[in-house]
């Protein structure tokens, strides 16, 4: 299999607009980006949403805020891009994003309009809920003339997507690869998930005994991978996709399999594709949406998994808000600031876990992340980050310094 780097990836959520500043936040246990939203509806959230100066417009054929987002992620690799295909050629860099988004900003008002009119506003455009879009995006933004794949696996998508930047390498059909993924919280976002009363009243309180429904939140995280022996030559770290796994449990349309097989088979593969042993794990970014159900199975999966081993861990979505198909490559971003930060200072501190504290009885205890056991014994050079999504849609990705 073909050594796979990651370059400096390009972030922006509410916890932070850069991998350093999430990073720093997600250290901290810093999370100001979490406030109250208010829907057209009149109902409100709390939500991780960035605020809305700090967001600017695009030069996208439809500017969008999913668009502005993206953009802030993509203008930090941009150089890293420009160098791959200076190397490569354009049609040698690939482009896969995941997303759950398809211009959802403009449902609520572009449907208003249409039942009350019986047509649509003229700027409404059905190119701009196109499933593709923000693959495409990419594509015309960068130059890039490579294979561009969008990809839908809720909560799993840029894993997916990363997944597939992967696969491309190996299968020769690439040479670099810009993957990652972008989400927001539109209203149709806030209502749909609210009308399956999965959102917390309060702050999502992940694996606590009173936890009650998750936090969304928006961004968008990116990285350029590309193929070890020019990895060099366009910027790119130390830091590999070492492994990866996925699995599909179709136990339910939303909720997991409560067995925690589906999640247990994906970090297996994950494990066994990186030749690494639970033990050489320093940290696992847990996917813990503060439901029920995710948190009781990804507890199983993960005590299975570690056995004895106590691996730190913890769920950053507390500072981050679910960010749905963007998550992966956002919490993937994070594991490899740590990674990279630990190669500096050897107390670089582990992302904290902020919660009530209050452990449910009936999940396998874990060695949850706090802002008093934060500092590791000894940098850490492989992470785990898991995704677990709507239909079972299962995937683990593991990262690492071997150096």
């Amino acid at each position: 299999m073909t050594r796979i780097f990651l370059g400096k990836p390009g972030v922006a959520c509410c916890a932070g607009l850069s991998s350093e500043e999430l990073y720093q936040n997600a250290a901290a246990g810093n999370r100001d980006g979490i406030k109250r939203v208010k829907t057209e509806s009149g109902e409100d959230f709390y939500a991780g949403r960035i605020d809305d100066e700090k967001i600017r417009p695009t030069t996208a054929r439809y500017d969008m805020r999913i668009c502005r987002i993206q953009e802030m992620a993509l203008d930090q690799i941009a150089s890293q891009v420009e160098s791959a295909v200076s190397r490569y050629g354009s049609k040698r860099v690939a482009v896969c994003v995941g997303s759950c988004d398809n211009g959802t900003e403009f449902s609520v008002g572009g449907h208003k309009v249409f039942l009350s009119t019986g047509k649509f506003d003229g700027s409404y455009s059905l190119e701009m809920q196109s499933a593709d879009y923000q693959a495409t995006l990419i594509k015309e933004k960068l130059g890039l003339e490579g294979p561009c794949l969008a990809f839908s696996t809720a909560c799993s998508s840029s894993a997916e997507a990363i997944i597939k930047g992967a696969q491309l390498i190996n299968a020769g059909l690439a040479d670099a690869v810009v993957a990652g993924g972008v989400d927001i919280t539109s209203d149709t976002v806030l209502l749909g998930f609210g009308s399956l009363e999965a959102v917390s009243a309060e702050i999502t309180n992940p694996f606590s005994k009173n936890r009650s429904g998750i936090t969304l939140g928006e961004g968008a995280g990116f990285f350029v991978m590309t193929r070890d022996e020019d990895e060099a030559s366009i910027g790119c770290s130390q830091v590999e996709l070492l492994g990866w796994g996925n699995s599909c449990d179709a136990h339910h349309m939303t909720s997991p399999d409560p067995s925690g097989d589906g999640a247990y088979r994906a970090m297996e593969e994950a494990l066994r594709k990186a030749d690494v042993k639970p033990e050489h794990v320093g940290y696992v970014n847990l996917h813990g949406t503060g439901t029920r159900l995710n948190d009781s199975m990804e507890s199983l999966a993960v005590s299975r998994i570690f056995g004895s081993y106590k691996v730190a861990v913890s769920t950053t979505k507390p500072l981050t808000g679910h960010t749905l198909g963007a998550g992966s490559a956002i919490e993937l971003a994070l594991c490899w600031e740590l990674i990279d930060q630990g190669r500096r200072n050897p107390k670089a501190p582990l992302p904290v876990q902020l919660w009530d504290g209050e452990l449910d009885p009936d999940l396998p205890p874990l060695n949850f992340v706090g802002l008093k056991n934060n500092v590791p014994q000894s940098p850490v050079k492989i992470c785990m980050s898991n995704s677990f999504a709507f239909g079972g849609a299962n995937a683990c990705l593991i990262i690492g310094d071997r150096t």
